[in-house]
């Protein structure tokens, strides 16, 4: 198979909606069009799917969890655990992610990292009344902006965001402020302040957002991790991608028009909204078009 595309799974939130494009979170795997779920592809196609590397580190198990998240609402204050803390509360892994943003409101805005040095007894403390937002680095955001998340970020995306996110094959949260929320039922939200506690990495930055300047028909490099590496292609002209050398699988994530992609010879379109997933097997991908997309891969 040269390809797969998957049927997202939508899931209506409290704030709004997420579309899990393609993910092997058990329970919440998406499907192909041949209706075999991400892992059993794993399982079936192995390191010609994933890449000896990947494969050799995660097993069976898909490494990447990719979404869309329209914000209708403020989402909690939240933070993810390393892999080190998450393995200390019985999970498989931590989560270290990334935000695109798409086509958002005007007055969208968002939460990423600390703007003033706090300590773990004054965050318990506001947390406790109400103030932890005041000591939040805040972002009014546009088409384009990209944040990096590494576990340990305190974060949060606010009303009117529309965004890709990629992160680590895992649905760990802890939710650290919830703006007294009560659910469908009239209940407030559990909060997790004690393992968001242990979670936090209180290092200031004075700039959490990822710089770099737009251009067109190149590969421009967004994010480069041990979890992922991610670049953004704005194309109006054909361009041919070489991944002969690349022992990983590739996603390509639609962000804006059309193109019609050749994968070893065999055609499919991707469309503004969809994601391809590309077996470690391709050798090249040539693109036709006026399409923006986002690329992702793993490099162990």
């Amino acid at each position: 198979m040269k390809y797969f595309k998957f049927k997202p799974l939508l899931k209506t939130m409290i704030w709004g909606t997420e579309s899990w494009q393609i993910s092997g979170v058990p329970d919440n795997e998406t499907l192909a069009e041949d209706g075999r779920s991400l892992n059993k592809i794993v399982q079936t196609e192995k390191a010609a799917l994933v890449g000896e590397s990947n494969y050799r580190r995660f097993g069976d198990e898909f490494p990447l969890l990719i979404k869309f998240i329209d914000a209708r609402q403020e989402l909690s204050i939240q933070v993810h655990p390393n892999d080190e803390v998450a393995h200390r509360h019985g999970k498989s892994r931590g989560k270290t992610e990334m935000w695109y943003i798409m086509d958002s409101a005007p007055d969208a805005k968002l939460y990423n990292g600390l703007r003033m040095k706090i300590t773990p007894e004054q965050y318990k403390q506001r947390v406790a009344d109400d103030t932890i937002c005041e000591v939040l680095a805040q972002y009014s955001v546009k088409e384009g902006d990209c944040f990096f998340i590494p576990a340990g970020r305190i974060h949060s995306i606010g009303a009117g965001c529309y965004l890709t996110e990629i992160q680590q094959t895992s649905d760990v949260t802890y939710r650290i402020y919830d703006y007294k929320r009560k659910d469908k039922d009239g209940n407030y939200r559990q909060l997790h302040t004690h393992e968001a506690s242990e979670s936090i990495d209180y290092t200031v930055l004075d700039d959490y957002r990822t710089t770099y300047t737009p251009q067109k028909n190149e590969s421009q490099l967004l994010i480069e991790c041990p979890y992922f590496n991610t670049a953004v292609y704005d194309l109006t002209e054909a361009m041919t991608m070489d991944y002969s050398e690349l022992d990983s699988f590739v996603i390509l994530i639609g962000l804006k028009g059309e193109g019609t992609l050749t994968i070893d010879g065999e055609q499919v379109i991707l469309r503004a909204g969809e994601t391809i997933l590309i077996p470690a097997t391709a050798k090249e991908v040539r693109t036709e078009g006026t399409i923006k997309f986002l690329e992702t891969y793993v490099l162990s």
